[in-house]
């Protein structure tokens, strides 16, 4: 990460929406030149190539599925077979 950008507390406060909504990193708030606080995004918002990402994962995984003769149903049924044994094994300590 970059230094640490510096806006004027009534810049600040102008483009409130700007800074908190639009902004992945920690901005230092100041008054007369002074740091008085610092304003520090609790999360990232996604971005478009992560969502681009994601959908071609999604399709990659349709596809395979497809090739493979697998259903979404067969996955999540040997999904709940797996966890039914983990909570036998677990009732059994």
């Amino acid at each position: 990460m970059s230094e640490i950008q510096s806006v004027g507390i009534r810049d600040f406060r102008a483009n409130l929406h700007k800074y908190t909504a639009e902004n992945e990193h920690p901005i230092a708030v100041t008054s007369h030149g002074r740091h008085i606080g610092y304003y520090i995004p609790a999360k990232p918002s996604p971005k478009e190539a992560d969502f681009e990402a994601l959908r071609k994962a999604s399709l990659l995984l349709k596809a395979m599925l497809k090739k493979s003769g697998v259903t979404e149903d067969d996955i999540i049924a040997e999904f709940d077979a797996l966890r039914k044994q983990e909570r036998q094994k677990k009732s059994q300590l």
